[in-house]
């Protein structure tokens, strides 16, 4: 059965939904003078978008949540200022395997939509290692070791 996602991200807005990125957003950031340049030069903007700081940040991670969880997955960002950053935006639409349907590196408004198809679903290889998990492996996860620390003193630790 056929289902429909549709993603419409508006330009100055933080429009998170369906991946929430906390105390790593300062890798998807753009130079404030290249993007207020946008206008005269948008194949520049755009390239920024799909280069270190955009598109290829999320690469590194975004596929491999889709697949090891086993589910579609709806990537929206921001697109443009957001107080002193600028947001690379890069809406994109994942299916179970970590393949991407549909996406977006443009520089304003715009939507991405795909059809998905829910049989992707039943055998994807997330969905099995969930159906596999043991239980009884994850107890020596929860045991204090004394070496934990907070993760903001960790993230901006020089």
């Amino acid at each position: 059965m056929p289902l429909n996602a549709d993603l419409r991200v508006p330009a100055g807005q933080s429009n998170m939904g369906g991946c929430k990125l906390k105390d790593v957003n300062t890798m998807g950031l753009v130079e404030r003078k290249l993007w207020d340049d946008r206008k005269n030069n948008p194949e520049a903007i755009e390239a920024e978008f799909r280069g270190p700081k955009g598109r290829e940040w999320l690469m590194r991670w975004l596929p491999s949540r889709a697949h090891d969880n086993g589910m579609f997955l709806i990537f929206s960002n921001g697109v443009g200022v957001d107080d002193d950053e600028i947001r690379t935006g890069n809406a994109m639409i994942l299916d179970p395997y970590g393949r991407i349907l549909a996406e977006t590196c443009k520089a304003d408004d715009d939507m991405v939509t795909a059809d998905l198809d829910a049989s992707l679903l039943e055998q994807c290889t997330g969905k099995r290692w969930i159906r596999t998990r043991r239980p009884e492996l994850y107890g020596p996860l929860t045991v204090p070791t004394g070496c934990e620390q907070d993760t903001r003193k960790v993230r901006f630790e020089i």
